[in-house]
This record gives C-alpha cells, structure tokens and sequence, in this order.
C-alpha cells in the first residue's frame, strides 16, 4: 500500500500546480488512506469549490472543522461564501459567519463578509453596524470605510464623513484604497447633490483604479472580438431545445437588477441574481466562439448540462439568469438553448456611462475607467445588440429603464406578455420582497419606483460633453 505521506506530497504538487481535478483525486486518495488530516481537508475544500462543487467542498470544510483545524474562522468564512455566492442560501451562510466571529468576535473578513450579506438582504442597520465593528477592529481598514459611506447615503451632506474619506485617500499606502475610498467618497457627494466635487472624486478614483489594476482598455481587440461573434453566429440557430432561465441582460447599471427584481415578485418566479455560469462556460471553450459554431450536438450537450447542473434550486418556477455582459452571448446562449427568451435592459446612454464612471468596478471592465473608452464599449454594444435582434426578432424584448420607472404597470404588462405569464399585483410592491440583490443597485430596488436616476447626467452636462458627440444618439 502507498505510504499516506507520498500521497500527500503528490496531491500538494498537483495543488500548487493548479492540476485542478487531479490534485481532487489525490486528495481524495490520501483522505481516504488516512481521514484524520484537517489541513488536507481544507485543501480539498478548496479545490472542490475552485471545481464548482460546491456541495462537496461544505462537506471537506465540515470534516476540517471536526479535526480541529487551525483558523477555523477561516474556514467558516469559506463556507459561507459559498452558501451566499453560489448556493443561494443567505440565512445559512450568516450562520456560518456569526460561528466565524464566534471563534474571533474582530475577525475583519468575516465582519466585511456580513455587512456585505446584510445589505444584499436589504438590512442597511445592521450592515452599517458590521462595518463599524471592522473599523473598530482595524482603524484603517479602507475598505470598511468605504463601505460605511456607502450605506450612508444622505441629501444631506456627512460632513464628519466626507472629511474622514478624503483624510484616508490622503494617507492611503496604495492606489487600490485610494479608489476604494475615492469611489465612495464620490458617491456620498453625489447624493448630496455636490455634483462638481463628486466628479472631481470620481475622476481621481478612476485614475487610482486604473493605476492599482494595470487594466487598459483596447478598443481595437474588443472590435475584433465583436466582429468574429458576429462571424462565428452569423444565422440563427435552430431546434426546439427549451432553456431553463430567462435570460436578462444588457450594459451594466441598465436596470437589469430592477427588472429582475420586478418578475421575482411574480409567483411563478424565482430571481437567481447575477450567475456566472455562461462566462465560466465561455472561459472554458478552447476557440470560444468560432468553436461553438463547429461544435457537434454532443459537445453542445456537454455546454448545455455544464450550464443547467450550475443553477440554483428553483422548484418548477421561471428562474432568472441576471448577468448584464451576457449580452455577448447571446449567440451561444440560442445555440445551446433555441428556445431562450432574452429580457433586454436599456436606458439613457449618458445616465448609464456615468452611473459606470462612479462604480469601483472589476479591472476586467477597464473600459468604464474612462468615459471616452466608455462611450467606445457602449458603440460596440449596440452594434452587437443589432446583430441578434436581426437574428432573434422575436425572442428579444427590451426593457427601456426610463420607460419602466415613469409609466411602470404597461412596461411590465409587455413584458409578461413577452414571458408567457399572467399579470401579478404583488410586481409593483416588488421592493417590499426579502430576496437578496447582489449589485450595486441593492439599494435603489429596495424603494419603491421612482425616476430620480432617470436625467442623473443633466447634473454633469459640462463633464460629459467630450463624450455626448462620440455616441449614436
């Protein structure tokens, strides 16, 4: 028999070279020689969550947490972000972040981790409160900090706040917390209505952004990119293949989590947030997307289950895939589900280039660090949405955000009539739903309908001229 020691060598040097699915099977090799390793249990964990087998890595960070693991609020953590981010089950994973801060009542990932939970659940209180125990905790924890203005929005300007922000972007050791702090700084300005000085902070925490990240935005390869998805899908698929989800996309801060959160209001729907199953696919089709056009319906079948064993439990209800920038592809989507209905979100081309300009977002989005780039991604986009809807005039149905917030009830009357579903009164109380939202709007969808954002670029006419000449219209 292996010595349980050589296997525990191979199975750490399939890990550390990111042998994803070997480094699985030897870990589950050594387990089962010798299970009392808490350490291997954990790194199994690990590695079954990096394979999106999520229930599986629960179980391995379980097991870890019997051995008496070292850190176990580490570990808790671990579990909860997965209840939260993949599994769906919000209650659970606070759970497991209240046994983490049980273990270390300070311990400041689990703290951000659940002021993060709570204002996805819409609980602006007690997310305030666990971002003002991570401060206490760490005083300079800028992104605590951030996040404290961040649920403190008032038309009133936080004075005390504000000041605050901008002493920490002073002393700021890297650019990473300068745009943390820099982003919220501009957002409690804005809703103070100091327009000029919001932008002025923005402006700055778009460049620390861009600094931090080293992400450049190429307008040149993402034209490319959007030429050959408009090669590769270049007529409309054909079958009878049904999709599971409705598909809700669009440029981002398009509305998108407003719509969604409208029909997971509807009893016949369940609102499965921003899922990132179609990008996880695209990232691992070799040839992405010329290979999908070639591909053979058994490979096809491959992406097709990869994509249904990924979503959350939804019963027999309509459930909602809300990722935006699954707009580009939308080729793959009606390749592997012909039937898909695809709910398309718009709005004012300035409100939404500005509502980007004022988020921290991922460096994969570098585009939106700059308006101009901006203005550019926006051209691509609509290029790119008028290649599907020529191909799919009928399976596309736009939601214009402007039109929704000022005469809601025909909107959404269409829109369900779109979707095959019967009108539902509860849809204009939808902001009195506890269903959790995991984007940036988490709290405007907590409010009644109102058009307050709608005309939002009127306030930065004069920054926003360079770019208003580069759009369409």
């Amino acid at each position: 028999m292996t010595d349980w020691q050589d296997l525990l060598r191979e199975a750490s040097r399939l890990r550390t070279l990111g042998r994803v699915d070997e480094a699985i099977d030897a870990y589950e090799r050594l387990l089962k020689a010798n299970p009392d390793l808490p350490d291997s249990w954990y790194n199994l964990g690990w590695l079954q969550r990096k394979a999106r087998r999520f229930e599986a890595a629960l179980e391995s960070y379980g097991r870890a947490l019997d051995l008496g693991i070292g850190d176990p609020e580490e570990v808790h953590l671990n579990r909860a972000v997965i209840l939260s981010d993949h599994l769906h089950r919000p209650e659970d994973a606070k759970r497991e972040l209240g046994a983490a801060l049980g273990k270390n009542p300070n311990y400041v990932p689990a703290l951000l981790n659940l002021g993060n939970l709570q204002e996805d659940l819409g609980d602006r209180d007690a997310a305030r409160d666990a971002y003002q125990r991570a401060l206490a905790a760490e005083a300079r924890n800028s992104l605590a900090l951030a996040r404290l203005a961040g649920v403190s929005h008032t038309r009133e300007l936080d004075q005390a706040l504000a000041q605050q922000l901008r002493i920490a972007i002073a002393g700021a050791e890297s650019a990473a917390e300068q745009a943390d702090l820099g982003f919220a700084l501009a957002g409690l300005l804005d809703a103070a209505g100091a327009y000029e000085d919001a932008f002025d902070a923005a402006a700055l925490a778009n460049e620390a952004s861009r600094s931090a990240s080293g992400a450049r935005y190429d307008r040149a390869e993402h034209e490319r990119f959007v030429e050959r998805l408009i090669d590769a899908f270049s007529s409309s698929a054909t079958g009878t293949q049904e999709s599971p989800t409705v598909f809700i996309c669009g440029m981002f801060r398009s509305g998108s989590t407003l719509a969604e959160q409208i029909l997971g209001a509807h009893r016949q729907v369940t609102a499965g947030g921003e899922l990132d199953l179609i990008p996880a696919l695209v990232s691992g089709i070799d040839g992405y997307p010329e290979s999908v056009a070639a591909a053979d319906e058994s490979t096809l079948g491959r992406f097709r289950d990869s994509y249904v064993h990924g979503l959350p439990p939804h019963s027999n209800r309509l459930l909602t895939d809300k990722r935006p920038d699954n707009f580009l592809h939308i080729g793959l989507i009606k390749t592997l589900f012909p039937g898909a209905k695809i709910v398309h979100t718009r709005r004012n081309h300035l409100d939404n280039l500005l509502s980007l300009y004022f988020l921290h977002l991922d460096p994969g989005m570098a585009y939106a660090m700059d308006l101009a780039d901006a203005a550019h991604w926006y051209g691509q986009y609509e290029r790119l949405m008028a290649h599907w809807k020529a191909l799919y005039p009928n399976d596309i149905f736009d939601v214009n955000y402007d039109e929704l917030v000022r005469e809601p009830k025909p909107v959404i009357e269409h829109l369900l009539d779109f979707l095959g579903l019967e009108w539902d009164g509860a849809l204009l109380d939808f902001h009195r739903g506890g269903t959790p939202v995991k984007t940036a709007s988490v709290w405007q969808v907590r409010q009644p309908l109102h058009s307050r954002s709608s005309g939002r670029w009127l306030n930065y006419r004069t920054q926003l001229e360079p770019i208003a000449g580069l759009l369409s219209r």
